[in-house]
C-alpha cells in the first residue's frame, strides 16, 4: 500500500514540477497541509498508511528543497535562498496548522 501510494504521489510531484518552476515549494505547502488534515481526520488504518506515508511521501520533498536551496547559496542568491528557507518553513507550518484547524472543524 506505501508503495503503491509512494508511485503515485512521485507521479503527481513530477506533474507538478512540469507546471510550475516553484514547485517544491509548492508540494511541501500542499503536503503540510494534507498531511495534518489526513492524520487529524483519519483512523489508523491501511488506508491511512498509503495516503499519508505512501502518496504524500513520495508527493513532499525535503532533498529537493535542500538542493534547490544549496544551488542559490552557490550561486550567490543568498536572498533567494533565505527566501526559501523562511516560506517554506513558516509556510508549511502555516499550512499544517490549517490542516489541523480544518480537521477539528469538519469533525
Amino acid at each position: 500500500m506505501v508503495c503503491f501510494g509512494g508511485a503515485l504521489g512521485s507521479g503527481a510531484r513530477y506533474l507538478v514540477a512540469l507546471a510550475t518552476p516553484r514547485s517544491t515549494l509548492l508540494v511541501n505547502l500542499i503536503g503540510s497541509f494534507c498531511i495534518a488534515l489526513a492524520i487529524s481526520l483519519m483512523r489508523p488504518s491501511d488506508v491511512r498508511i498509503m495516503i499519508v506515508s505512501g502518496f504524500l511521501g513520495g508527493f513532499t520533498t525535503y532533498s529537493a528543497f535542500n538542493e534547490e536551496t544549496l544551488q542559490m547559496l552557490s550561486s550567490g542568491a543568498f536572498g533567494g535562498a533565505a527566501w526559501n528557507v523562511i516560506v517554506t518553513v513558516a509556510g508549511c507550518l502555516a499550512a499544517g496548522y490549517a490542516g489541523l484547524t480544518i480537521a477539528r472543524m469538519l469533525r
